[in-house]
């Protein structure tokens, strides 16, 4: 609750009043049944026209000043929830910016959504019942409790042997309602990710005329939400027959009992009727209870998926030594020194034993077979990761001790899979620099041999992206993501096999675009083409994560098998 109440605290006004209105509704709903009794009594029976009038006029008042009250709570109640609601969801997206890699891993992205959407939805309705109905269920109860024993304590007995019998009713259906509120979110995730997974890759699906397979798979997990909501809405509505028994037979020992004392003038009949009336209020006020327990209980698992991500810390922080000593890159050099690598707890090392040094300036390729962790070595460097042993240096300095702002504003990655987010393309490039001007955006795109294409379109760089990129081709897209990398002019550039969807032409094209642009950046690039190895100052070979050769082009021909294979394999017979 420490975590929601530093958000509610900002409509603590709100949360004071709201109370007070409540009460103010509460009266004038359960003070109408004991004019009405009073008008029967003295007014009807007696034909007291004056009376009628008079308590007829209070109630018309009262109801008027009742109906004008709630409609003020409804609004102060319903501004409350959905800012508190759109409040908390800033607090869970902003706590979601700061995981690393693993800590996504760890929860799933599917997930992640649920709780950011369906989740807080939930616990956004409680914050409304809480201020509308929480405090309305007590107040009505204890009212009609409260006039029902002003007008007749022996009738009153009846109710007094329903009410516990209710409670245990209602707490045995919630005790067995509350672990499938759990399943039911859980049940979510898991449809969540069928349907991410199905839009993400619709086009493998397609290519590969899986369509009805996909279909199978979406209505076999939900099914299964239907089925677990069905059980829990079994549970849940089974408390409205009981209670409603219990109430009517309530109902119908008042009536024998009180017309019996009306006959023997023991009881007035604007007294039964009020009566009757409060104790339906009574069943209006336990109905209202259940509901708010309900929505407690329902959110209370939602809420245990909230808190479980505010209360995670991220696995990347900055080290003290990062935060105090304020350390800049300035130069680009990278070290590995004995680095070793394992993901999670995965038993076997993905990393074994690297150990190298790139200088300031140098063009490294990295080459190897799939899986051999190429991808995994790079990342170290702005941790993405961190070490499992061994050091990973920048300038000499271990990248601890950096700060990770500084780490990701002079390290540079061009992603194995390249993202594009919804916008123009000039937006997605100015990701790398928000401050740049167009001129600068503009020879970013030219390096990257980006221009032309971009020009071709009609809107040029205002060309609307759709999400991901979906309407422009996977070269297009990683010459753009380029761009955007190199407009942020990084000591140190990581092109994680970016230009593989690029012709060779065009790929040297964009190296001499490099080394002119940014001639004292260090590169290193992921690649499986021989051109591209040819052309770096040195190439690390890797094999099952470990470094099988490394040097210059001539030196691992002389001397290293696998680059010989590598080469061969890709000469024109």
């Amino acid at each position: 609750m420490k975590k929601y109440w530093q958000i509610l605290k900002k409509y603590k006004g709100g949360l004071i009043l709201t109370p007070f209105l409540v009460a103010a509704t509460v009266l004038s709903d359960t003070i109408q049944p004991y004019f009405m009794a009073k008008i029967v009594d003295n007014g009807m029976m007696t034909g007291d026209l004056a009376y009628i009038a008079k308590y007829g006029t209070y109630m018309v008042i009262i109801s008027i000043l009742g109906l004008a009250i709630n409609i003020w709570n409804v609004y102060i109640s319903s501004h409350i929830s959905i800012s508190f609601g759109t409040d908390l969801r800033s607090k869970l997206f902003r706590k979601i910016q700061t995981f690393s890699f693993p800590d996504i891993d760890m929860f799933s992205t599917s997930s992640l959504i649920t709780r950011l959407t369906n989740d807080i939805t939930k616990i956004q309705q409680v914050v409304l019942v809480a201020t509308r109905m929480m405090l309305r269920a007590p107040l009505m109860l204890i009212m009609a409790v409260f006039f029902v024993l002003r007008i007749n304590s022996q009738l009153a007995l009846i109710l007094a042997a329903a009410i516990p019998v209710l409670a245990v009713f209602i707490y045995i259906v919630l005790k067995k309602g509350f672990p499938y509120f759990v399943k039911v979110q859980e049940k979510v995730d898991t449809l969540n990710a069928v349907v991410r997974e199905n839009l993400i890759n619709i086009r493998v699906v397609k290519s590969f005329v899986r369509e009805d397979f996909e279909i199978k798979k979406f209505t076999v997990k939900s099914d299964e939400l239907r089925d677990i909501v069905i059980r829990a809405s079994n549970i849940i509505v089974t408390l409205f027959p009981l209670l409603q028994l219990v109430l009517n037979t309530s109902i119908i020992a008042i009536l024998w009992f009180g017309g019996r004392m009306v006959i023997s003038g023991g009881l007035q009949v604007g007294e039964l009727i009020s009566f009757l009336n409060y104790i339906m209020q009574v069943l209006m006020s336990l109905m209202l209870l259940s509901m708010v327990i309900m929505t407690f209980a329902r959110a209370s698992a939602s809420s245990k998926r909230v808190l479980e991500v505010l209360d995670t810390e991220p696995s990347l922080i900055d080290t003290p030594e990062g935060v105090m000593e304020n350390n800049e890159i300035k130069h680009g050099t990278v070290e590995f020194r004995d680095v070793s690598f394992r993901y999670g707890d995965a038993e076997e090392n993905a990393l074994c034993n690297i150990s190298f040094k790139i200088d300031e300036g140098e063009t490294v390729a990295i080459a190897g077979a799939t899986g051999s962790a190429k991808t995994t070595m790079v990342q170290l460097i702005p941790r993405l990761y961190d070490v499992t042993d061994g050091e990973v240096l920048v300038d000499n300095r271990n990248v601890k001790d950096y700060s990770l702002d500084e780490l990701h504003d002079k390290i540079g990655m061009v992603l194995q899979k390249n993202e594009l987010f919804t916008g123009t393309i000039l937006e997605n490039i100015k990701w790398g620099d928000p401050n740049a001007s167009f001129e600068e955006v503009e020879e970013a795109a030219k390096a990257a041999q980006a221009h032309d294409f971009i020009m071709g379109f009609h809107d040029g760089y205002e060309t609307m992206l759709g999400r991901g990129g979906v309407n422009v081709s996977g070269g297009q897209k990683q010459r753009i993501c380029t761009a955007r990398a190199l407009l942020r002019k990084p000591k140190i550039l990581i092109l994680d096999d970016s230009t593989s969807a690029v012709d060779t032409e065009t790929e040297m094209l964009i190296r001499e675009n490099l080394n002119r642009m940014l001639n004292s950046t260090t590169v290193l690039i992921i690649t499986q083409r021989i051109n591209t190895m040819q052309s770096a100052d040195k190439i690390i070979i890797l094999d099952d994560g470990e470094i099988n050769s490394m040097g210059t082009p001539d030196e691992l021909m002389d001397n290293s098998e696998m680059y010989r294979e590598i080469y061969n394999s890709q000469q024109i017979a």
